[in-house]
């Protein structure tokens, strides 16, 4: 089969190539998908890059997310799946293959039926970015009524936290940072669209809330953003965190300060949040797609030939929205 790999960390147009590599056979208890559009995260490139680890195996085919059709079955899983059009989640993780490749052969549960209104480009945009948006918000509850912000709403996580949270039935606010990012998290249903670069973004959460503040945070730049969340979160308000721009980041917490907020932090790493939780995860999920209320924005499709100008645009954040490649 035809697969994207590389076989030493560094620069995409350096190390990424494209070749024919053996076909993989489902083991006991998995499914093998043949990929129609792969979906690229951040964690993608942190792993081609040696962000935190040397490489695991030999030779890697990236991607965790993906989306495509059942085409055979290993021992333990029903024959009825065969043909069934699913997305995928950390299909790379703990395995040497991705979804940059015709097949993967993945452990069932991470193959998820994919709703029939539901095209394989949303399938391929959900994985990883809608699971850490689900696992930051309702990790403490049910949100309907709920205030939240969520820092960042023009992208993948940001996006997807705001359809989450509006189908939940919240109000939600959002930072961005420039006009085009506001028109995109407006199209996604959030009530109040901030530009944290020139909004008072606590000042004006505060006055949008007859100065009770939000419930819930989802926080993509904690260390950045803590004294404004501090600002305008609640009592007994939750943040959540799921991103870090280096592997030794740290932040200082003003304890007195987080203490008479009663304030809860919850960080969030996707890949060690417990299984059954993951598939609660996309079974709601699911539910909000077939709504028709989550719509990611797609901002670059390319062939799986230019593997590594995909991979450029994620990691120099050129491109707002998901970026693709299709097999």
């Amino acid at each position: 089969m035809k697969a994207a790999f590389y076989e030493t960390q560094g620069h995409a147009h350096d190390v990424l190539k494209i070749g024919e590599v053996s076909k993989p056979a489902p083991g006991p208890d998995e499914v093998l998908v043949r990929i129609s559009v792969s979906g690229i995260n951040p964690t993608d490139i942190k792993a081609r890059t040696g962000f935190s680890a040397k490489m695991p195996y030999p030779r890697i085919i990236p991607h965790q997310d993906g989306a495509g059709v059942i085409e055979a079955v290993g021992g333990n899983v029903s024959s009825e799946r065969l043909g069934e059009r699913v997305w995928l989640y950390e299909a790379q993780y703990g395995r040497a293959t991705g979804t940059a490749a015709e097949f993967v052969a993945v452990p069932a549960h991470q193959a998820v039926r994919l709703p029939d209104n539901v095209s394989f480009e949303t399938g391929a945009s959900l994985g990883i970015p809608a699971l850490t948006a689900h696992r930051c918000l309702f990790s403490d509850g049910d949100l309907k009524g709920c205030r939240v912000l969520i820092h960042g709403g023009a992208g993948a996580v940001g996006t997807a936290a705001i359809s989450l949270a509006k189908w939940a039935g919240a109000w939600v606010a959002t930072t961005v940072s420039n006009a085009k990012q506001a028109e995109i998290a407006r199209t996604h249903g959030a009530d109040l669209v901030l530009n944290r670069t020139t909004d008072d973004v606590a000042r004006t959460i505060l006055a949008n809330t007859e100065n009770l503040g939000v419930n819930h945070i989802v926080d993509v730049a904690l260390k950045e953003n803590f004294d404004t969340n501090l600002a305008c979160l609640s009592q007994g308000g939750v943040i959540s965190a799921y991103a870090t721009s280096r592997a030794t980041e740290e932040i200082s917490v003003p304890l007195l300060k987080a203490m008479t907020h009663g304030c809860v932090l919850r960080f969030v790493y996707i890949y060690n949040v417990p299984r059954e939780l993951k598939q609660a995860s996309a079974a709601d999920i699911n539910a909000c797609l077939e709504t028709g209320n989550y719509s990611p924005v797609i901002g670059l499709n390319l062939p799986l030939e230019q593997i590594a100008d995909a991979h450029y645009a994620v990691e120099s954040s050129e491109v707002i929205g998901k970026v693709l490649v299709h097999l």
